[in-house]
């Protein structure tokens, strides 16, 4: 068979290149082990990068943490108004879960819709699915609070790094930039769902809604 690579990809919209990150690991066992880690890529240098480590033979699982659809007329889809409310229960804020067509995510909507466009031209049959990163730590058990202070206290990124290396994925470093972090765990989301075992799911409703979003 064939190995299995896992992909986490924090994106940002398609002009803010120096705020996307890609976490690409090989399965070992029921774990992931590090390839590399990868920040400012846009996406050709995403598609030349990736083809570097991953045969087109190669059975991929990809976990964008972007919206891979919207809803006609915009607002909430389903996903994310029942997604909202599991993640404010367990302790982030509202605002962790936007609608795709919202002015702050529209470009991120787009980049979304094309990265899983190009990674399914690129790849026989890959496994693409929506992630929320934050919500695959904290639904796992990561302290909420450290996850809502990883973008601006470097001591929270490295205490969920440490933490990451206890749910089976080897290999990262010590130190690492939010956007890093966040792939790594939109990863550990897309490897959970893959295997069946996400902590959370939201099943695709194709054909508006062709990808599940999970944590």
């Amino acid at each position: 068979m064939a190995p299995r690579f896992v992909l986490g990809l924090d994106l940002a919209g398609p002009a803010n290149a120096p705020d996307t990150a890609a976490a690409l690991f090989a399965t070992r066992g029921t774990g992931l082990a590090l390839v590399e880690l990868r920040t400012g890529l846009d996406d050709r240098a995403l598609l030349a990068w990736l083809r570097g480590h991953v045969p087109v033979a190669g059975a991929l699982v990809a976990g964008l943490d972007a919206p891979l659809s919207y809803n006609p007329g915009g607002g909430d889809r389903p996903g994310d108004r029942a997604l909202r409310a599991r993640l404010t229960a367990a302790g982030l804020p509202p605002g962790s879960v936007m609608a795709p067509t919202m002015t702050r995510m529209a470009y991120l909507t787009l980049r979304g819709m094309a990265v899983a466009r190009l990674l399914q031209a690129t790849w026989p049959d890959p496994f693409v699915c929506e992630t929320h990163p934050g919500g695959s730590l904290v639904l796992r058990g990561a302290e909420a609070g450290l996850v809502r202070s990883l973008k601006r206290v470097a001591g929270a990124r490295t205490a969920v790094l440490a933490w990451l290396a206890t749910q089976g994925v080897a290999g990262l470093p010590t130190r690492a930039g939010d956007h890093a972090v966040m792939a790594a765990a939109a990863a550990l989301g897309a490897h959970g769902a893959a295997r069946g075992r996400a902590v959370w799911r939201h099943a695709a409703e194709p054909p508006l809604h062709p990808f599940d979003l999970v944590c």
